[in-house]
Protein backbone atom coordinates (compact mmCIF):
# COMPACT_ATOMS: atom_id res chain seq x y z
CA UNK A 1 0.00 0.00 0.00
CA UNK A 2 2.70 2.38 0.24
CA UNK A 3 2.52 3.08 3.89
CA UNK A 4 6.39 3.25 5.79
CA UNK A 5 7.47 1.33 8.24
CA UNK A 6 7.25 3.67 10.76
CA UNK A 7 3.37 4.47 9.92
CA UNK A 8 2.72 0.80 10.32
CA UNK A 9 4.81 0.66 13.60
CA UNK A 10 2.58 3.33 15.29
CA UNK A 11 -0.68 1.81 13.53
CA UNK A 12 -0.53 -1.59 15.52
CA UNK A 13 1.49 -0.66 18.63
CA UNK A 14 -0.12 2.62 19.61
CA UNK A 15 -3.68 2.91 21.54
CA UNK A 16 -4.82 6.44 20.19
CA UNK A 17 -3.15 6.37 16.66
CA UNK A 18 -6.06 7.75 14.37
CA UNK A 19 -6.37 4.87 12.17
CA UNK A 20 -8.57 6.65 9.69
CA UNK A 21 -7.34 9.84 9.45
CA UNK A 22 -3.90 8.08 8.20
CA UNK A 23 -5.94 6.32 5.55
CA UNK A 24 -7.47 9.20 4.16
CA UNK A 25 -4.11 11.37 4.33
CA UNK A 26 -2.41 7.77 2.53
CA UNK A 27 -5.11 7.97 0.04
CA UNK A 28 -4.54 11.85 -0.60
CA UNK A 29 -1.15 11.02 -1.42
CA UNK A 30 -2.01 8.11 -3.45
CA UNK A 31 -4.03 10.48 -5.58
CA UNK A 32 -1.63 13.28 -5.87
CA UNK A 33 0.90 10.67 -7.24
CA UNK A 34 -1.40 9.24 -9.96
CA UNK A 35 -2.41 12.58 -11.07
CA UNK A 36 1.56 12.97 -11.17
CA UNK A 37 1.68 10.10 -13.60
CA UNK A 38 -1.06 10.31 -15.19
CA UNK A 39 0.50 13.91 -16.62
CA UNK A 40 3.62 12.88 -16.98
CA UNK A 41 2.00 9.49 -18.88
CA UNK A 42 0.55 12.00 -21.33
CA UNK A 43 3.48 14.23 -21.74
CA UNK A 44 5.34 11.01 -22.75
CA UNK A 45 2.71 10.27 -24.91
CA UNK A 46 2.57 13.39 -26.81
CA UNK A 47 7.10 13.66 -26.72
CA UNK A 48 6.24 9.77 -28.61
CA UNK A 49 3.73 10.58 -30.71
CA UNK A 50 5.82 14.22 -31.78
CA UNK A 51 9.31 12.23 -32.27
CA UNK A 52 7.08 9.76 -34.93
CA UNK A 53 6.10 13.34 -36.60
CA UNK A 54 2.39 12.40 -35.83
CA UNK A 55 2.08 15.23 -32.95
CA UNK A 56 3.47 18.91 -32.74
CA UNK A 57 4.69 19.75 -28.91
CA UNK A 58 5.40 23.35 -28.67
CA UNK A 59 8.38 24.84 -26.93
CA UNK A 60 6.05 25.49 -23.88
CA UNK A 61 4.90 21.78 -24.00
CA UNK A 62 8.30 20.17 -24.15
CA UNK A 63 9.39 22.69 -21.28
CA UNK A 64 6.47 22.03 -19.24
CA UNK A 65 7.68 17.76 -19.57
CA UNK A 66 11.17 18.69 -19.14
CA UNK A 67 9.97 20.16 -15.24
CA UNK A 68 7.65 17.77 -14.75
CA UNK A 69 10.28 15.05 -15.16
CA UNK A 70 12.42 16.98 -12.96
CA UNK A 71 9.57 17.15 -10.21
CA UNK A 72 9.03 13.55 -10.75
CA UNK A 73 12.69 12.77 -10.46
CA UNK A 74 13.03 14.75 -7.49
CA UNK A 75 10.15 13.02 -5.64
CA UNK A 76 11.38 9.62 -6.50
CA UNK A 77 14.97 10.77 -4.65
CA UNK A 78 14.01 12.73 -2.18
CA UNK A 79 10.11 13.09 -1.82
CA UNK A 80 9.15 10.21 0.99
CA UNK A 81 11.61 11.88 3.32
CA UNK A 82 10.56 15.60 2.60
CA UNK A 83 6.99 14.99 2.67
CA UNK A 84 8.07 13.18 6.29
CA UNK A 85 9.62 16.05 7.37
CA UNK A 86 8.20 19.23 5.78
CA UNK A 87 4.22 17.44 5.46
CA UNK A 88 2.08 16.88 1.75
CA UNK A 89 1.21 20.20 1.60
CA UNK A 90 5.05 22.19 1.75
CA UNK A 91 6.32 19.64 -0.34
CA UNK A 92 3.45 19.90 -3.23
CA UNK A 93 3.45 23.58 -2.61
CA UNK A 94 7.17 23.37 -3.78
CA UNK A 95 6.44 21.02 -6.63
CA UNK A 96 3.76 23.32 -7.88
CA UNK A 97 5.92 26.51 -7.77
CA UNK A 98 8.56 24.32 -10.09
CA UNK A 99 5.41 23.37 -12.46
CA UNK A 100 4.58 27.10 -13.09
CA UNK A 101 7.56 28.54 -13.32
CA UNK A 102 8.53 30.77 -16.62
CA UNK A 103 11.26 29.47 -18.60
CA UNK A 104 12.92 33.20 -17.39
CA UNK A 105 12.15 32.02 -13.76
CA UNK A 106 13.38 28.36 -14.23
CA UNK A 107 16.48 29.19 -15.79
CA UNK A 108 16.95 32.23 -12.61
CA UNK A 109 16.57 28.91 -10.39
CA UNK A 110 19.09 26.81 -12.37
CA UNK A 111 21.37 30.35 -12.47
CA UNK A 112 21.18 31.31 -9.08
CA UNK A 113 21.77 27.42 -7.70
CA UNK A 114 24.91 27.81 -10.05
CA UNK A 115 26.61 31.26 -8.22
CA UNK A 116 25.71 29.52 -4.84
CA UNK A 117 28.08 26.77 -5.67
CA UNK A 118 30.64 28.67 -7.36
CA UNK A 119 30.83 31.53 -4.81
CA UNK A 120 31.05 28.65 -2.42
CA UNK A 121 33.28 26.98 -3.93
CA UNK A 122 35.74 29.80 -4.59
CA UNK A 123 35.69 30.93 -0.58
CA UNK A 124 36.39 27.78 0.50
CA UNK A 125 39.33 27.94 -1.79
CA UNK A 126 40.68 31.51 -1.05
CA UNK A 127 40.26 30.17 2.82
CA UNK A 128 37.00 32.66 3.15
CA UNK A 129 35.38 32.61 6.95
CA UNK A 130 32.00 31.84 7.26
CA UNK A 131 30.96 34.85 8.69
CA UNK A 132 32.80 36.91 5.73
CA UNK A 133 30.77 39.67 3.86
CA UNK A 134 31.13 37.13 0.94
CA UNK A 135 29.48 34.56 3.28
CA UNK A 136 26.79 36.68 3.96
CA UNK A 137 26.35 37.57 0.53
CA UNK A 138 25.68 33.31 -0.53
CA UNK A 139 23.68 33.24 2.20
CA UNK A 140 21.52 36.12 1.10
CA UNK A 141 21.38 33.89 -2.54
CA UNK A 142 20.36 30.65 -0.65
CA UNK A 143 17.66 32.41 0.90
CA UNK A 144 16.23 33.68 -2.36
CA UNK A 145 16.75 30.20 -4.09
CA UNK A 146 14.93 28.59 -1.10
CA UNK A 147 12.69 31.35 -2.15
CA UNK A 148 11.60 30.29 -5.27
CA UNK A 149 10.29 26.82 -4.06
CA UNK A 150 8.98 27.26 -0.77
CA UNK A 151 5.43 28.06 0.28
CA UNK A 152 7.25 30.78 3.34
CA UNK A 153 10.16 31.11 4.38
CA UNK A 154 11.16 30.78 8.20
CA UNK A 155 14.62 30.87 9.58
CA UNK A 156 14.04 27.74 11.79
CA UNK A 157 13.66 25.83 8.16
CA UNK A 158 16.62 27.25 6.69
CA UNK A 159 18.97 26.03 9.75
CA UNK A 160 17.52 23.12 9.35
CA UNK A 161 17.96 22.86 5.24
CA UNK A 162 21.76 23.90 6.62
CA UNK A 163 22.05 20.91 8.83
CA UNK A 164 20.78 18.50 6.05
CA UNK A 165 23.81 19.81 3.81
CA UNK A 166 26.16 18.60 6.66
CA UNK A 167 24.50 15.71 7.77
CA UNK A 168 22.86 14.03 4.66
CA UNK A 169 25.44 12.59 2.87
CA UNK A 170 23.91 12.83 -0.38
CA UNK A 171 23.43 17.02 -0.36
CA UNK A 172 27.38 16.80 1.03
CA UNK A 173 28.55 14.91 -2.00
CA UNK A 174 26.42 17.27 -3.97
CA UNK A 175 27.89 20.78 -2.46
CA UNK A 176 31.76 18.74 -1.92
CA UNK A 177 32.04 17.39 -5.54
CA UNK A 178 34.48 19.96 -6.54
CA UNK A 179 35.82 21.26 -3.76
CA UNK A 180 35.62 19.78 -0.39
CA UNK A 181 34.40 21.80 2.46
CA UNK A 182 31.70 23.25 0.83
CA UNK A 183 28.83 21.95 2.76
CA UNK A 184 30.22 22.68 6.09
CA UNK A 185 31.11 26.06 4.75
CA UNK A 186 27.70 26.91 3.56
CA UNK A 187 25.75 25.64 7.29
CA UNK A 188 28.33 27.79 9.14
CA UNK A 189 27.32 30.75 6.99
CA UNK A 190 23.70 30.22 7.22
CA UNK A 191 24.02 29.27 10.90
CA UNK A 192 26.20 32.59 11.38
CA UNK A 193 24.11 34.98 9.00
CA UNK A 194 20.52 33.98 10.82
CA UNK A 195 21.94 34.00 14.37
CA UNK A 196 22.82 37.49 13.58
CA UNK A 197 19.40 38.19 12.03
CA UNK A 198 19.22 37.65 8.07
Amino acid sequence: MGIDLKSIRRIIYEEDFDTMTALEEHLRELKAQRSRIDSLIGLVQRSILSMKGEDKMSDAEKFQAFKEEVVRQHEEKYGAEAREKYGDEDVDEAQKKVLNMSEEEYERFQDLGEEIRRRLEEAVRTGSSPDSEEAARIVMLHREWLGMTWKRYTEEAHKAVANLYISDERFRAYYDRTVPGCAEFLEKAIRNKIGAGV
